[in-house]
């Protein structure tokens, strides 16, 4: 064992050990997606006061926090996003009406003097330059008072709180302690009021909330006239119910908002739905993975094996981290480890694909050293591959928001973690095995002493796939044209992340038609909304925003046609919102094609990365409309499943273009032409093409299959970009850099040397 070697050995045990203890100590913490419970995002607005900027949203934040600690949620998260959001999530709150009132409320508290009685049809009084602004408000009783400027706010209060009156039988009422001077200003208020006759008007004290007269009682005939009520403690009565009288002295306790707060996002999730995604994601991962690594090893066999370990490990590795950075595992996320899984083999089939070439290309055979070329010769194109990944990940996070910003985060990790399970761990046990000599003794059983069935009927027939490169591109383009008129045709299903509005997703204990639904939704009034069923009993209704009496309009409808409706799942969405969010998906796509050009742009000659990118382009239009023609919605997974098509798709044309460059170096290549070159770099790379896809394939079947309705989208997504992005690295990124190459670009391509093993043609035609 070499010194390196020993080294890579003792940093991959390092690495697993430690992945181990975090795994046993720190719990990954599980998004409300999986969870269950309610997340609202609230958006700071300005008032005549104050600005909506990060300062005041910040002080907002501690606002909600305290009223969040008043509401008694478990483990409940607030955080600001951006300059004016604040996101809060409350577990295991399944009704969020109540949690948002109390949230959204203001709670401006201010005290006033009565100055009268006022018509109630008569305007506002307009402040005059010298006098501060008087009121007209209806007090509990309807009648309008006119009220001076406020005395006190709710600055001035200590602590409020809800008691029942059992001794005058009088109700709930809110005591509240006044401090500071707020004592004094009380009592300079009640001392005034008092010196008014009984039953005047302005023998009373006006409590406001939010421009809302609370309670206006007359101050009692104990109190003496300019003394007032001393001991800077008071009583707020209404004929409050408990919960009214709780929810008064939550608000009062938790302070003013400094700045007015809307509900601009809302959503809530059954906890049955989520524990149901995370025992289909579990079972989509142990199928998948177990069917990947049969693959793998029987195509691979003993080193096939032994990347199947690797991969244990790959799974340790990036749960661990996910863990060590405190990241929220979401549903998306979820899916995005369990994908990654699939993507993790496709380092493995690299390696072993030029450890073969290697093998058969030397003349004097060594297991070692064609294992070691193979893990140098590969090392480009797994780089570029996982670069061009990382780039959509990184994308995902920057420029996406909740569930599908942590899919980015759970898919970088587990690029990253692929690559050092691959070239480490995989590498040190692949090393270790090649030099046993029992092994040595029994190359075959290595996996990587054959070239394998693909590549020898490849070698033997050597089909010359680029002869006719337009008509490559003409099958490209009707592909595009039919898949695309879909988006004419029907139009895109945009979800409600996109549209604004409101989502409710039911279970119902009786199957329900999605035809009768919707006549019975318009019947109720909502002739707009649109309804698809999933299964036998679950039904999603979308439409506008709905006010909470329309929302049990809804729920009435569909229990009349399903019996008990069970919410599974409820997302509101504001509609500045869902502009926002639907022009930050544009974006996102346009910065990705731009980010994988100029990437692709810096490692190959132009020719190739425009020719990679316009592929690209074609993978995303044709899946983009045959969701159109499926009527799929195109929400956040939508885009997460898409951007992860990009990477993938570029991941491919990657690897062909890296044997375009290397094989470009060889003079017997180069003096045959880039068509001929192209050719045989689509030759070499199909088998690793085929066994990588083949490794995806699996883990997204059994998602599609056992991941539940709320993965299979995404599966779907994901299937249908791989088979298109596989086609067009070869049928359409290759003939269109032909097409490029031919209309005068510069012939030189850019060349990588990788040390005598580069300069020669193995017997198998595999460039070296």
């Amino acid at each position: 064992m070499t010194r390196a070697t020993r080294l890579r050995a003792l940093f991959a045990l390092a690495v697993i050990a430690l992945s181990l203890y975090i795994v046993l100590t720190v719990p990954v913490r599980l998004g409300l997606d999986l969870r269950g419970g309610t997340q609202i995002v609230l958006e700071t607005k300005d008032s005549l006061d104050a600005t909506a900027d990060a300062e005041v949203t910040e002080r907002t934040l501690e606002v909600l926090r305290r009223r969040v600690d008043a509401l008694g949620v478990a483990e409940p998260t607030i955080a600001r996003s951006g300059e004016n959001r604040i996101i809060v999530e409350l577990p295991g709150v399944q009704d969020p009406r109540e949690a948002a009132a109390v949230l959204g409320r203001t709670a401006q508290l201010t005290f006033h003097p009565v100055l009268g009685i006022a018509d109630k049809d008569a305007p506002q009084p307009k402040p005059l330059p010298k006098r501060p602004r008087e009121r007209v408000l209806p007090d509990e009783s309807g009648q309008h008072l006119r009220l001076g400027p406020s005395t006190l706010t709710g600055a001035d209060v200590e602590g409020a709180e809800a008691a029942l009156d059992q001794q005058t039988a009088h109700g709930w009422f809110v005591t509240v302690d006044l401090k500071g001077k707020g004592k004094d200003l009380w009592s300079g208020l009640t001392g005034k009021a008092a010196c008014a006759p009984a039953g005047d008007p302005t023998r009373r004290v006006a409590i406001v909330l939010d421009d809302k007269v609370i309670s206006s009682p007359q101050v009692d005939p104990s109190v003496a006239c300019r003394t007032g009520i001393t001991g800077g403690s008071t009583q707020i009565t209404g004929n409050f119910t408990a919960e009214e009288a709780r929810e008064l002295a939550l608000l009062i306790n938790g302070g003013a908002l400094p700045v007015p707060v809307e509900t601009v996002e809302q959503g809530t999730v059954g906890p049955t739905l989520g524990a149901e995604a995370i025992r289909a994601s579990a079972w989509a991962a142990v199928i998948g993975t177990a069917l990947t690594a049969l693959f793998i090893t029987v195509v691979y066999r003993l080193l096939g094996g032994l990347a199947t370990v690797a991969l244990t490990c790959y799974g340790l590795l990036s749960y661990a981290a996910l863990a060590a950075l405190g990241a929220t595992l979401t549903l998306p996320g979820l899916a995005g480890f369990v994908l990654a899984i699939g993507m993790a083999v496709d380092a493995n089939v690299l390696v072993f694909e030029r450890a073969r070439e290697e093998y058969a290309a030397r003349k004097v055979k060594s297991l070692r050293s064609s294992l070691r070329e193979g893990f140098r010769n590969a090392f480009s194109a797994i780089a570029d591959s996982n670069i061009t990944t990382l780039i959509a990940a990184g994308l995902l996070f920057f420029l996406a928001s909740g569930p599908v910003r942590g899919f980015g985060v759970t898919l970088g990790i587990g690029v990253l973690a692929s690559m050092l399970s691959a070239l480490v761990i995989t590498r040190v046990l692949a090393e270790f095995a090649v030099a046993r000599k029992p092994v040595r003794l029994r190359p075959q059983i290595t996996g990587i002493a054959s070239t394998g069935r693909i590549r020898d009927r490849l070698t033997r027939r050597a089909p010359d796939l680029m002869r006719h490169p337009r008509r490559w591109l003409a099958v490209s383009a009707v592909a595009l044209v039919l898949a695309t008129s879909g988006i004419v045709v029907r139009g895109l299903n945009f979800g409600v992340e996109f549209t604004g509005g409101r989502l409710i997703e039911y279970a119902t204990t009786k199957p329900v038609d999605a035809d009768h639904a919707r006549e019975a939704l318009a019947d109720a009034g909502f002739p707009r909304a649109v309804v698809q069923t999933s299964g036998d009993r679950d039904l999603t209704v979308r439409t506008d925003q709905l006010t909470p009496a329309q929302e049990t309009k809804v729920t009435a409808a569909v229990e009349d046609l399903g019996g008990t409706a069970d919410k599974l799942r409820d997302e509101l969405i504001g509609p500045s919102l869902g502009d926002e969010l639907r022009r930050g998906a544009l974006i996102a796509l346009a910065v990705a094609l731009g980010a994988q050009l100029l990437y692709l742009a810096m490692r190959f000659r132009w020719t190739l990365g425009a020719s990679a990118v316009a592929a690209m382009a074609h993978d995303v239009l044709i899946l983009t409309g045959v969701f159109a023609w499926l009527g799929k919605p195109v929400d956040g997974i939508f885009l997460a499943a898409l951007l992860t098509v990009i990477g993938y798709s570029v991941n491919d044309s990657v690897v062909v273009f890296d044997r375009v460059r290397e094989l470009s170096a060889l003079p017997a290549h180069r003096k045959k032409g880039f068509a001929h070159i192209t050719n045989a770099a689509i030759l070499q790379t199909v088998p690793r093409t085929v066994n990588t896809g083949m490794g995806a394939l699996f883990i997204l079947t059994a998602l599609a299959v056992l991941g539940g309705d709320s993965l299979t989208d995404f599966a779907l997504a994901l299937l249908i970009g791989i088979v298109v992005g596989t086609y067009s690295s070869m049928f359409t990124a290759t003939p269109l850099a032909i097409e490029l190459d031919a209309s005068g670009a510069p012939s030189r391509v850019p060349t990588r040397l990788r040390g005598p093993a580069a300069s020669r043609v193995g017997a198998k035609g595999a460039a070296r």
